[in-house]
């Protein structure tokens, strides 16, 4: 343990005589240790040299530069974990005045009473311990909040980001996504893999939870459920395996809700697998809006050897598929009022016809236009495919 260092600032030399022999057990025992100076000048030297300094006892009167100007330099400092107890005499209450408004700790009057000085060091000490202890923690974190700042951009960068994702592709399929976390990390996640020239693999999912393990749990299921799409399984058995891998691996009981489908650019034709997602919305070229059927299938990650079953879909050409997580139709607005499906359907009916980005950006809106400014309580994720022709 580090001895508290003690600077005296005293143009009186007896006192240090007085310190070194009233505190002599803690220096022997390496609690105290003590530095002297005999004005203001003398002490601002030391302490430059002496960066760890903890407590001064400092004299207001003094030549060259008093206690009171010392005082005024040592704030300019900005150093809490810094207390200063200014000694004077008995009738200069005037200056102890001045010096307590100006920030010092504590004062004592000459002649000094050793023991409740004693005792006013243990207290500055108890104080400069409990700023430290609140410094360390600060730093912690704002070493945490750069962690998170980090690891925000890494998912990010997971995600797929470059629109339109499959450029040979733009005149038969529209396809864009959006992902908003609700804390600087989020579960909900969203994907889109070539399986071949004729079909893509669209995923979006939400891990339960929030933050850091939500987050390290997503980064693990994607990238499950695209190597296992990618060996050009059908949607069903992709869940199989996905949730076979992820259930040997899941920690606290942690799953996720999945919707992924085979998209087939030439025909239209959506194979699908929805292991407890919400239902996408089909958005009709003729201008109606209809969901998909509720999933009977269980969430991925909770036990091993379960059985799924897969849907299928037909996109007409003018079609758009909205798929999205629950923390766009559970979105809350200041008087946890719930946004709900039917006000999702009532502007997806608005949006019906436009692109995929417009969709997703007047989704979004709408949503920030019903909480009106409540915090977001879930990830917001969004993807979109139009069949073009």
């Amino acid at each position: 343990m580090k001895p508290v260092k003690i600077l005296s600032v005293d143009d009186e030399m007896d006192l240090e005589l007085l310190l070194t022999q009233y505190f002599r057990r803690k220096i022997r025992k390496g609690e105290y240790e003590f530095f002297f100076a005999h004005n203001g000048l003398e002490a601002l030297t030391v302490l430059l040299k002496e960066k760890d300094i903890n407590i001064i006892l400092s004299d207001i009167n003094m030549p060259e530069m008093d206690g009171l100007t010392l005082l005024t330099k040592i704030n300019e400092m900005q150093n809490p974990a810094m207390k200063c107890i200014m000694v004077s005499a008995y009738g200069d209450m005037g200056n102890i005045r001045s010096a307590m408004n100006n920030g010092a700790f504590d004062f004592a009057t000459k002649p000094i009473d050793l023991d409740d000085l004693s005792v006013t060091i243990e207290k500055a000490i108890e104080q400069i311990d409990y700023i430290k202890k609140a410094q360390a923690e600060h730093s912690q974190l704002e070493l945490l909040k750069t962690d998170l700042a980090v690891a925000h951009e890494i998912q990010q960068a997971i995600l797929p980001r470059i629109f339109p994702p499959f450029p040979e592709n733009e005149k038969e399929i529209d396809l864009s996504a959006l992902m908003v976390p609700a804390k600087d990390v989020g579960g909900d996640f969203y994907d889109f893999f070539r399986i071949d020239a004729n079909r893509i693999g669209i995923v979006i999912a939400d891990v339960s939870g929030k933050g850091v393990p939500a987050a390290i749990f997503m980064a693990v299921s994607r990238t499950l459920i695209r190597t296992v799409g990618l060996q050009d399984y059908p949607p069903a058995k992709t869940i199989i395996k996905s949730n076979d891998l992820l259930s040997s691996e899941s920690v606290d009981c942690m799953f996720v809700t999945v919707f992924y489908g085979i998209y087939h650019i030439d025909t239209g034709e959506l194979e699908y697998c929805n292991a407890g997602h919400n239902s996408p919305y089909i958005m009709r070229a003729n201008g109606s809006v209809e969901q998909m059927p509720t999933s009977t299938n269980c969430v991925v990650g909770v036990m091993e050897n379960l059985t799924y079953e897969s849907g299928s879909a037909h996109l007409e050409v003018g079609d758009t598929i909205m798929m999205y997580t629950d923390g766009v139709n559970e979105a809350f607005n200041r008087e946890l009022e719930e946004y709900g499906e039917a006000r999702m359907e009532k502007i997806l009916g608005e949006l019906n016809g436009k692109d995929c980005r417009e969709v997703i950006e007047g989704q979004l809106a709408d949503i920030r236009k019903f909480t009106d400014g409540a915090e977001q309580s879930d990830d917001i994720t969004i993807m979109a495919l139009k069949r073009k022709a």
